[in-house]
């Protein structure tokens, strides 16, 4: 049965996904939401994971008609709903803005519609409107604690049952989200966005976070991780780094922002680099020790500076570009904000693909990942950026006299050759190791089997040596 418009009142929650606020419409008149729905003319399937599972940062777009009678069953003004649904003033092509009167719609996922889409507070939900009930919501990861319940609300899109992570034992999470406001102030003046500003401090720390597991002095991450588990995260402790990752490392995360947004921090970058007189960065710089030290890990320095591939290196290599006057990566300029694709961390729901896919598929001839320890991946990842990294740094040096630029051109051109080098002879050694077939990775590596084998044995004995 069809509820009346108007009947009931339901008032939409700010940045709510109107696909939530109709599940909530359908709550209210008693009702499933594939009923209510069916009020609409839909033109897609609605969004499912791999296993079949309805998602719950599906969205929907309606036309004209559509948006008439969401706006009747809520009992709300339009103008109400326009102000507090991303998605409402969005068009689709396949929902015609008429189409005869006809209420139309399309489903999409969230996140191509208005951003990262995660679950709201049912204990703030029922506050607000008397019932106990899911809401989804666009929020960005750096407004995900409900402080006033202690929530850390969890993504919307990736297939694990969880809406939230309990984070009143751990109130640095929620001074965090109290100190963004102030670093995002600091970003405007600086002229800087602060989502992207947010973007490369998080990618920054990611980075430390996959490398964590091989820090012996780390005991801050493992006992945040441990407590939003529920108290031991052992039983499935990949499964929970993933889970747990954002909430674990915001607080680091603001830190680091912070921190790169401070000119004295650029300063340090550009002594470390020899000012006036170019030099490779110390693996016991100033910036990379004030650094760990902001992080509240005054060790972490030499851990950071030693790691010459990532969004660090990038925007170090940025500031130190700029002072100096020399171009950067072409269509980019010097923007030390940009955070190239290959440094964007793979989000929750992606892991957890990957994941479910590896424990399907465990072994050889499946997955990098499970055959290729993550140290070694870092490694080469490492090799690749700094190599990336070195050919930068020689934009812009054939000008000044003829030896010099020589010296710096075959200096820094023989320097990138052996990282690269380095990065595919461990490249081949774990495609080897992980059972990929000697004679393929030598077809890949355009040489015969021999060759390769006579290279990875010498290669293993200058290791071990």
């Amino acid at each position: 049965m069809t509820p009346r418009p108007g009947l009931l009142s339901t008032v939409p929650l700010q940045r709510e996904t109107t696909s939530s606020l109709i599940c909530r419409i359908a709550s209210r008149y008693g009702l499933e939401a594939k009923a209510l729905r069916s009020c609409w003319k839909w033109h897609s399937h609605q969004p499912r994971h791999d296993g079949g599972g309805a998602r719950a940062d599906a969205e929907v777009l309606l036309n004209t008609a559509g948006r008439q009678l969401l706006g009747g069953l809520c009992g709300v003004e339009e103008d109400v709903l326009a102000r507090a649904l991303p998605s409402w003033g969005h068009q689709d092509a396949k929902v015609p803005a008429e189409e005869g009167g006809v209420p139309a719609a399309v489903w999409r996922t969230g996140g191509t519609v208005a951003g990262p889409v995660a679950f709201g507070c049912r204990l703030c939900t029922a506050r607000r409107t008397g019932t106990v009930v899911r809401v989804v919501r666009y929020s960005p990861l750096w407004s995900r604690v409900c402080v006033r319940h202690g929530r850390w609300l969890l993504d919307a899109d990736a297939d694990q049952p969880y809406e939230y992570l309990d984070v009143r034992c751990l109130p640095e999470v929620a001074a965090a989200q109290r100190r963004w406001v102030g670093v995002a102030r600091r970003a405007v003046r600086a002229g800087a966005q602060p989502e992207r500003v947010f973007a490369l401090a998080h990618a920054v720390v990611t980075r430390w976070w996959e490398q964590a597991l091989h820090w012996e002095r780390e005991k801050v991450w493992p006992r945040r991780l441990h407590q939003v588990a529920g108290g031991d995260a052992g039983g499935d402790l990949e499964w929970w780094r993933i889970v747990g990752r954002g909430a674990v490392v915001f607080p680091e995360v603001v830190a680091v922002a912070d921190a790169l947004l401070d000119p004295a921090m650029g300063e340090l970058v550009w002594v470390d680099s020899g000012a006036g007189q170019p030099r490779a960065l110390p693996v016991d710089g100033l910036f990379c020790r004030r650094l760990g030290e902001r992080v509240g890990r005054e060790w972490l320095g030499p851990l950071v500076a030693a790691d010459h591939g990532g969004p660090l290196i990038a925007w170090m290599g940025s500031v130190i570009r700029l002072r100096r006057g020399a171009g950067g990566p072409p269509g980019y300029d010097n923007d030390p904000w940009w955070l190239r694709r290959e440094y964007q961390p793979v989000t929750m729901a992606g892991q957890l693909r990957v994941l479910g896919k590896e424990k399907k598929a465990p072994g050889s001839g499946t997955m990098w990942r499970t055959v290729v320890p993550a140290e070694q991946r870092m490694r080469i990842g490492s090799l690749i950026g700094s190599a990336e990294e070195q050919l930068l740094q020689l934009r812009g040096v054939q000008s000044g006299p003829t030896a010099e630029v020589a010296r710096q051109l075959l200096q820094g051109l023989g320097h990138s050759a052996g990282l690269v080098e380095a990065a595919w002879k461990r490249t081949a050694v774990a495609a080897v190791n992980g059972g990929v077939p000697l004679e393929e990775v030598a077809r890949w590596a355009d040489m015969s089997p021999g060759t390769l084998r006579r290279m990875l044995t010498a290669g293993g004995q200058e290791e071990d040596g």
